[in-house]
């Protein structure tokens, strides 16, 4: 355990890291920390935090910096977050997807890292849906889903299609299948297939497959904004390596949707530190992340991936106020 004096050290220099990027020396920490030690007193706490693995010495300097244990402790139990005035513009309730894009770029405009955003977790369910003609054998299928969520799927036939066929075979789908879970309407159009015309019923189990991957498809969304923003950052700046997996990472969108699937099991906002989610394996990358409900009920995550030395204070406030931004927003929007 540490004693008082080694977490007031500990806190100062992580502090002063965060604030300046470079490596911390005993005469600097001796007075960011107000305590009146001696330079030699200080040297000894350091290499006592060094010999726990908290702080680390660069080659480079003489000076020490906060390893991702020592955030760790930093962000567990010496972090004060003082609330100051974040002016967050408010998210329009319009269409969900675009919701969650505005809030996307939200977390990146305020953060100046990147805002990630998981799209809601939703059932596959559609209110209605229409055929539109595009050439021939070629139809475009139009599935809104009871939030008013929009999705567009191209599908190809075998058989061509009249406008009048087109109309009935929407207007059979909407009436006697809207509300239902695609899965259970693809089971009813199995039994059913025999009553209806041949043809017709061909189009609306093509329909229903393009209904079931669009609706999937919207429901494992990742929305990621302002990857360039870590090109300002000077921890990834000067090693371009780095920044070539931090962007391997942001393309490779599964990883993140299983960090952003746990932290929506949680209460809260969730701070993982360096490599500790096992899904961000990096030790230079930190993410911050948060719960969004709709009507009280968990339907996705968001939040901030930006360098280990982040203000953590601050993106705290930031990915909690916009996580209710994103669940006001979405629970006013009515279909």
């Amino acid at each position: 355990m540490l004693d008082d004096r080694a977490k007031l050290l500990l806190k100062a220099l992580v502090e002063r890291y965060i604030a300046d990027g470079q490596p911390v020396g005993s005469r600097t920490l001796s007075r960011a920390s107000g305590l009146e030690l001696s330079p030699a007193t200080i040297r000894n706490v350091m290499s006592d935090l060094e010999a726990l693995g908290l702080i680390a010495s660069p080659h480079t300097s003489a000076g020490r910096i906060p390893t991702a244990r020592g955030y760790r402790l930093f962000v567990d139990t010496m972090l004060t977050a003082q609330r100051e005035h974040l002016t967050a513009p408010s998210l329009a309730a319009d269409q969900p997807q675009r919701v969650i894009a505005n809030a996307a770029q939200l977390l990146s405009n305020l953060s100046h890292f990147v805002g990630v955003v998981m799209a809601p977790r939703r059932s596959s369910v559609f209110r209605h849906i229409e055929f539109l003609r595009l050439s021939e054998r070629r139809y475009l299928v139009i599935i809104v889903s009871p939030a008013g969520d929009v999705q567009n799927r191209v599908v190809f036939t075998e058989h061509e299609y009249s406008q009048q066929q087109l109309i009935e075979a929407s207007n059979f789908l909407n009436a006697n299948y809207a509300g239902l879970e695609i899965e259970q309407v693809r089971e009813r159009l199995r039994g059913e297939v025999d009553s209806l015309r041949g043809e017709i019923a061909n189009l609306m189990q093509t329909a229903v497959e393009a209904s079931s991957e669009a609706l999937t498809q919207a429901q494992d969304e990742v929305v990621i904004s302002g990857e360039r923003n870590l090109l300002a950052v000077s921890d990834f700046s000067s090693d371009m390596g780095q920044l070539r997996r931090a962007f391997d990472l942001f393309e490779q969108k599964t990883q993140l949707m299983r960090l952003l699937d746990v932290s929506s099991q949680a209460e809260g906002v969730r701070i993982f530190i360096g490599g500790e989610s096992q899904v961000v394996p990096f030790e230079e990358l930190s993410v911050v992340s948060a719960p969004y409900e709709v009507d009280g009920q968990v339907v996705g995550t968001l939040g901030v991936i930006g360098p280990t030395r982040m203000p953590y204070d601050r993106m705290i406030q930031i990915v909690d106020i916009t996580s209710k931004l994103v669940s006001n927003a979405l629970s006013h929007h009515k279909p």
